[in-house]
């Protein structure tokens, strides 16, 4: 499997939900569900609210509140691949996220530093 990153940096392609949903596995994605509802005290986690093909990806299934994204919805409205391609890298809509998600700012970091 191909590494794919998200608009925000999180990496896609390292997620379970995501790689359970490409296994087509459904009592993975079952399990994956349940951790999450316990994580992130969400009861309401369900297997179908998590199957995912990936944020970058505009057609197909997307976890969590994809649709309400304002990273993605800037992203796909901007044609980048993700946040690090873009001219306003690290604006106020990815800001937050890299501040409390130390990996996603690295993988982002990382892919400038080819660009």
């Amino acid at each position: 499997m191909s590494r794919m990153v998200a608009y925000c940096g999180l990496v896609c392609s390292e997620c379970e939900a995501y790689r359970a949903t490409q296994a087509d596995d459904q009592e993975w994605l079952e399990r994956v569900a349940a951790q999450w509802r316990e994580e992130y005290h969400a009861p309401g986690i369900a297997a179908e609210n998590i199957a995912c093909d990936g944020c970058t990806t505009v057609e197909g299934r997307h976890c969590g509140h994809w649709s309400e994204c304002e990273i993605v919805a800037c992203g796909v409205s901007r044609g980048v691949a993700n946040c690090a391609h873009c001219p306003d890298y690290a604006c106020e809509k990815v800001a937050g996220l890299l501040e409390m998600v130390p990996a996603a700012k690295a993988t982002l970091e990382e892919i400038r530093a080819s660009l």
